[in-house]
């Protein structure tokens, strides 16, 4: 299983994201939609990490279940290795990660950054990250 290895660990990777098949898989429109997990296992694997993390699950509206590398970047939909809670709001929530996760598609859709860099980008340090590529 490719993985991204960061110092949280091995970050799991979808087989079938590669460079040379970006063209038929993240560049694609609808993609992520063809391979984002059901709700139902999200919501479980969510409220899993909520109870590891002493969180109460009512609180679980308040938490994305995160793609470390995101689908849109070829990360693996289901591996729990790629998956953490995150906060929807604020300076390091959810809403303004999936805003870069969006860029950094665009960038290795149009050929101006490698796969692999942006993956290794989100992975290891989404915030400087979202610096480097504002």
């Amino acid at each position: 299983m490719p993985c991204i290895r960061t110092d949280h660990g091995c970050i799991a990777l979808n087989p079938d994201v590669t460079e040379d098949t970006i063209g038929q898989t993240i560049c694609v429109p609808g993609y992520t939609s063809s391979v984002r997990p059901s709700s139902s296992y999200t919501n479980s694997v969510k409220a899993k990490l909520l109870r590891e993390n002493g969180i109460n699950e009512s609180m679980m509206r308040y938490y994305e279940l995160d793609h470390i590398v995101p689908l849109a970047l070829g990360g693996h939909p289901r591996k729990p290795g790629n998956l953490a809670l995150q906060p929807w709001d604020g300076e390091h929530g959810a809403i303004r990660k999936d805003q870069l996760e969006r860029r950094l598609q665009i960038l290795v859709c149009r050929g101006e950054l490698k796969l692999s860099d942006a993956q290794a980008c989100i992975a290891q340090d989404w915030e400087a990250c979202d610096t480097r590529h504002p």
